[in-house]
């Protein structure tokens, strides 16, 4: 298993981020200011944006695995790279998400807690209802870890 860093023609992984965000307009939004970092295990299994949000916090803007690697720890182990990566150089990293009892569940066994909640964030940001594990989602729920 091999992460690295991406620093050029990063849309050649759209195909994999559209599976966590997925309108290309949104993705546009924070793909040239973000650090993105694909993981490798005999093909691209994962990939992950984060941005840096000032005041010493950075957002994890997207993570996905691809759908025939969920559940074998892929999205675990990038994430944990990426808190290790992160560490003494933010204080916190947030992540937005639907509110999904899968995504629930994988953040917070990840050690992240509720911060807040957007409300209508899909409805007001998206051209298109966004449906995820059959819930269509309105409001876009946040949570932390401290990464000190």
């Amino acid at each position: 298993m091999n992460i690295r860093k991406i620093t050029s023609d990063k849309k050649q992984f759209l195909s994999l981020l559209l599976l966590a965000d997925e309108q290309e307009s949104m993705i546009d939004r924070y793909i040239d200011r973000g650090e993105m970092f694909v993981l490798d295990d005999g093909g691209t299994k994962a990939v992950a944006v984060v941005t840096d949000e000032g005041n010493g916090c950075c957002e994890l803007k997207n993570m996905a695995v691809a759908p025939e690697c969920h559940r074998q720890g892929y999205g675990k182990a990038l994430l944990s790279f990426l808190l290790s990566y992160y560490k003494g150089r933010f204080r916190q990293i947030i992540v937005g998400t639907g509110e999904t009892p899968r995504h629930r569940a994988f953040y917070e066994h990840c050690g992240f807690t509720f911060s807040h909640r957007v409300e209508g964030f899909f409805t007001r940001h998206y051209d298109h209802p966004i449906i995820d594990d059959g819930v269509v989602l309105e409001d876009m729920i946040y949570y932390k870890q401290d990464i000190l």
